[in-house]
């Protein structure tokens, strides 16, 4: 857990040590929380040395980052760690690492974590102005009104110019040029001719008409002209002369993209993201329940990962398209929730020291930032951070009946910006918000009440808990003993080692992983199938006696959408033990930078008084895995 700390130059110094120096850097950027490092190989035993220094509270490897979560603390971390490295002369480009996906998240994150405290500052001073309207019916009418208002709308008007800065950082380029090129974008002229375009008038550029997109407060327009505008600029350096150089190229950048965004790039990517919002949208208006449900359990899952910035994009296309959006409201519930367990802890535990953290992770989760209490607190014990995605879905689905929306955009929702959701047109949305923050709150304090909130996984992971045995040739089991056989063969690593956040924490349940040493997952008891995922790479088995194990191949392998996994079996199936199940193409995972590490999870663990897990490192096909006590 964090540690007071001020030192900041040391405990950058000492991550970059830990990490293999800066000759390993390709590129670091931050958001509200985290410190995210690109880099060029992970080094062993890095991310343990890291997680345990005064000031860190965690460390995430995903989507190609080593992910530091520091909290509150991060900007002078950051500050200091850039220092150390000179990144920006790096010839390695950040957007070269790891997969499409991994790719795109990374973008989102470095582009928006900057500035994400001036939206949410913004969005709080429009919370405020609505809050002064209630009770002051004429304040509207004002002048201080006025200039409140319109320096609230700032940040949003002109956030095409924001990105601009982060982009050209992150790809690379001069900023100067790309912000002269997204000014452009939000110059009053063009709003002017955009607006000319709607009513009906025909505008040419080159002799091919223009549409009427206008890009205020626009996302992947600006981002995409960046990115564009990086490989433009390169090419132009490399091939121009010297001395015309410093003239000319910012000359033919400015003439060359701000044509190309409005005649191409801006349209489709305009489109792209209206789709997007409208995709949810549908979903939301037509199955409210599930999208609150949906949103409201895996939002802190999503959050875990760090990918949580890459949603920004259909967020903020909703607010320009409709002017208010449901998916904050749901959003905002998830975070309570979590704030929430926090609560039920510090009601259920006499331990001090305990209570003192989770006094600190919840105040820092009053202004919407949940990683401290997430790390600190909920996923440390598991139970509460449970707890908080039920309670999550369930207080969301109670809101979706009210049409809940938030007018305003939340840079960092939570309970701070619960009053972007009031509107005279829709005053149905704030009673639904505030219904499914009640039981947000509530809800998880009631079930740690009377379930406790478990053990602390940093002390009990790998002791008595999770017991091994060394003798393969045990004795027959008694009649509350059952045995579960592994269904692959390869090297068995323990959960603790494997590289995933959710199954690592122990979460999902008790197990170990297996990297397989051929394609063929067997069926490891007799029983039914319960669940097959629609890529194909995670199977749900339900044993005769009842056990419930997910066998999950690979990891992030649901981005290869199936194609390398063969099913031999459908939803509600029956087998034999020793039934092949799924033959799956190794060498193409792993040619797509994926890992094939499998998880094998029982997933209803707390069900059983014991879980003795075999003390093994090369299993074979139908080795004994796991001894359950019933």
């Amino acid at each position: 857990m964090s540690a007071k700390v001020r030192d900041y130059p040391k405990l950058a110094k000492d991550i970059l040590e830990a990490i293999g120096g800066e000759e390993n850097v390709v590129g670091v950027s931050r958001c509200a929380t985290r410190l995210r490092i690109v880099l060029k190989r992970s080094k062993p035993n890095a991310k343990a040395k890291v997680a345990s220094m005064p000031g860190v509270i965690t460390v995430v490897e995903n989507n190609g980052q080593f992910q530091v979560v520091i909290g509150q603390h991060v900007g002078e971390v950051y500050e200091e760690f850039s220092k150390l490295v000179n990144v920006e002369a790096s010839e390695t480009k950040i957007d070269n690492q790891g997969t499409v996906l991994n790719r795109v998240i990374a973008t989102m994150s470095a582009v928006f974590a900057p500035f994400i405290y001036i939206l949410a500052a913004a969005g709080i001073l429009q919370g405020a102005l609505i809050l002064i309207n209630l009770f002051f019916n004429n304040f509207a009418e004002t002048g201080t009104y006025q200039v409140l208002s319109f320096i609230s709308w700032a940040p949003f008007t002109f956030l095409p110019i924001f990105i601009a800065i982060t982009a050209a950082k992150h790809f690379k380029t001069n900023t100067f040029i790309a912000v002269a090129c997204c000014a452009a974008l939000v110059s009053p002229t063009w709003g002017e001719m955009a607006a000319k375009i709607a009513e009906g008038q025909k505008i040419t550029f080159l002799g091919i008409a223009l549409s009427e997109t206008t890009y205020t407060s626009s996302v992947l327009p600006p981002l995409f002209l960046v990115w564009i505008l990086s490989y433009l600029e390169r090419f132009l350096n490399k091939w121009m002369n010297e001395v015309i150089k410093p003239l000319f190229v910012p000359f033919l950048c400015l003439v060359i993209m701000v044509p190309l965004t409005i005649l191409l790039i801006g349209p489709v990517t305009t489109m792209g993201a209206n789709g997007i919002a409208n995709g949810y949208n549908f979903l939301a208006e037509n199955a409210p329940a599930v999208a609150g449900a949906i949103i409201g359990a895996f939002w802190q899952v999503v959050v875990i990962f760090g990918v949580h910035w890459g949603i920004t994009p259909m967020v903020l296309a909703n607010f320009d398209l409709y002017g208010r959006d449901s998916f904050q409201a749901y959003q905002t519930i998830a975070v309570i929730a979590q704030i929430g367990a926090v609560l039920g802890v510090i009601l259920k535990s006499k331990n001090q020291e305990l209570r003192k953290v989770s006094v600190s992770a919840g105040l820092t989760g009053l202004f919407g930032i949940t990683e401290p209490a997430i790390y600190g607190v909920t996923l440390r014990f598991k139970k509460p951070f449970i707890f908080g995605c039920i309670s999550g879905a369930i207080g969301a689905i109670a809101a979706s009946f009210f049409n809940p929306y938030y007018f305003v955009y939340a840079g960092l929702p939570g309970p701070l910006t619960i009053v972007n959701g009031i509107d005279a047109d829709y005053p149905m949305s704030i009673w639904g918000i505030l219904l499914g923050v009640v039981i947000a709150i509530i809800l998880p304090v009631i079930l740690i009440q009377i379930f406790g909130y478990g053990e602390d996984s940093a002390n009990t992971a790998g002791n008595e808990r999770t017991k091994h045995k060394t003798n393969f040739q045990q004795n027959i089991l008694e009649n509350n003993e059952e045995t579960v056989h592994s269904p692959m063969s390869g090297k068995a690593i323990r959960l603790s080692e494997v590289q995933d956040e959710v199954f690592r924490s122990g979460a999902m349940g008790q197990g170990l992983a297996i990297e397989p040493s051929d394609n063929k997952l067997y069926a490891p008891f007799d029983g039914t199938v319960v669940m097959v995922a629609p890529t194909k790479h995670a199977i749900g088995l339900r044993s005769q006696s009842g056990i419930e194990l997910l066998v999950h191949i690979g990891l992030d392998t649901v981005q290869l959408n199936g194609k390398p996994f063969t099913l031999h079996v459908n939803d509600g199936d029956k087998f034999k033990k020793g039934d092949l199940l799924i033959t799956f193409d190794k060498e193409l995972i792993q040619s797509k930078g994926v890992k094939t590490t499998t998880p094998i999870i029982i997933t209803n663990s707390d069900d059983y008084n014991e879980i003795i897990i075999e003390d093994v490192q090369d299993v074979t096909f139908d080795q004994k895995l796991f001894t359950i006590i019933k």
